[in-house]
């Protein structure tokens, strides 16, 4: 069932036309210069818009007057490598001049008054649609959406007023999505540039941030640094130890445990949604195991990427694609805070690898040899304060996005379904127009 109501259904060919772009990015001297909306702007854009760097192209006429954009305009990825990721919608909201749809889009024009596009596209991306376009996608390596199945698909058509609010309603909310994904990137380039600082130049017993016209520094492998701080390497003051090589093949007599893969390791978190298990004997357990305070480094794929473990799990293990750091016991003894330390690896890490474009991997030799700074424990237990502080605020936001994104999610379901009625929410003169 497509609606909880009786509103009518449409094929999508009553509704719309369909054009399929064949606009490629090369650039031809006899064609006129364009800015191309390509395959990525509408993957990744639920609304094309003004804000988008576009792609430099060119078209001839025809293809301009054919495939030009208009606000109004519903494009979709025709094409895709794998069925289920295919048919993503966007909706062009202004007029954007010389913007024309590029390459494996398909653009859908609504061609009647009473079908509202940004409600068009919402009902596009929903996951009846979704099903739909997946089941009729064809091909092997890569696939695609014949024309046909696209003018076949069924729409449910309320009154234009309806589809007017529903679509209000689901802007504003993609609205506060959009606001707070931004606000989430521009406080974590503040957390970076205040993590570099704070690594390298400290904050006194008073609380200011030091600089060399106030406070004395010296010179360090790091470059200048507070005169009352160190510098030592990772294993200086770290136990390295890889973790275990991952098997498939269980052993009769052995139990299963969880383990981190190298995808649980995120930026300051462990990922806990999808724990994989592995056998682990006795010895194993000890060499393998996991204490609250170990710092985890990815050793491949976005190798250095940096969390601290704080016994998220019991009784939990890691795989080879991990190092874990551990302070050596003296440490202990002479001033060390683990939950500090993690920042002083991380900053250690990417001031080490600024001058290298790829790391495949990051070997125990590379790990060990990784200058960081060691500023004394008071100062520690200040430092890490400050960026808890910093990654309060960045989890609140986090929160926030995710009960934004529960939000959309119901009210796709509830109001494109008439599951839940807009009715209420429109004036009586819309009222009547129905």
């Amino acid at each position: 069932m497509l609606t909880k109501v009786a509103w009518p259904i449409r094929k999508l060919c009553d509704l719309v036309d369909i054009r399929v772009s064949n606009v490629d990015k090369k650039v031809q001297a006899n064609e006129k210069p364009i800015k191309l909306c390509n395959y990525m702007d509408v993957y990744l854009n639920e609304y094309i818009s003004s804000r988008i760097q576009y792609t430099e192209g060119s078209a001839s006429i025809s293809e301009i007057e054919r495939f030009g954009l208009h606000c109004g305009d519903v494009i979709i990825t025709k094409d895709s490598e794998t069925p289920d990721d295919i048919g993503i919608p966007t909706v062009v909201v202004e007029a954007i001049p010389d913007l024309v749809c590029g390459y494996h889009l398909a653009l859908i024009r609504p061609t009647s008054e009473q079908l509202d596009p940004i409600y068009l596209a919402k009902q596009l991306s929903s996951s009846y649609v979704a099903r739909y376009f997946a089941a009729h996608a064809s091909g092997s390596t890569r696939y695609g959406l014949p024309k046909s199945a696209i003018e076949s698909i069924e729409v449910p058509i309320p009154p234009k007023p309806e589809q007017t609010k529903i679509a209000e309603i689901l802007s504003t909310v993609d609205w506060a999505i959009e606001q707070t994904e931004a606000l989430i990137a521009k406080q974590q380039r503040i957390k970076t540039g205040l993590m570099h600082d704070l690594l390298t130049r400290g904050i006194d017993e008073h609380g200011n941030l030091r600089s060399e016209e106030t406070h004395q520094f010296k010179d360090s492998s790091l470059g200048r640094i507070p005169v009352e701080w160190g510098v030592k390497t990772i294993g200086e003051v770290f136990q390295i130890q890889l973790g275990k090589m991952l098997s498939k093949k269980a052993t009769e007599g052995r139990s299963p445990y969880f383990y981190l893969g190298n995808r649980n390791v995120q930026w300051d978190y462990v990922d806990i949604s999808e724990l994989q298990v592995m056998d682990f004997d006795d010895r194993e357990r000890r060499k393998f195991n996991l204490v609250v305070g170990d710092i985890l480094v990815c050793e491949g794929g976005e190798a250095g990427r940096t969390c601290l473990w704080r016994g998220e799990v019991e009784n939990c293990y890691y795989q080879k694609a991990i190092h874990r750091l551990r302070p050596i016991r003296q440490q202990y003894v002479s001033g060390l805070f683990p939950r500090f330390m993690r920042w002083a690896v991380r900053v250690g890490l990417l001031s080490d690898f600024t001058s290298q474009t790829s790391i495949a991997h990051l070997t125990q030799e590379k790990l060990s040899a990784v200058p960081i700074t060691i500023p004394n424990l008071p100062e520690q237990f200040r430092l890490n304060g400050v960026m808890n502080r910093v990654d309060d605020g960045l989890r609140n936001l986090a929160n926030q996005l995710s009960k934004l994104v529960a939000l959309k999610t119901a009210l796709m379901q509830d109001l494109l379904t008439g599951k839940v009625r807009v009715t209420p929410l429109l004036d009586s003169t819309e009222v009547m127009s129905e």
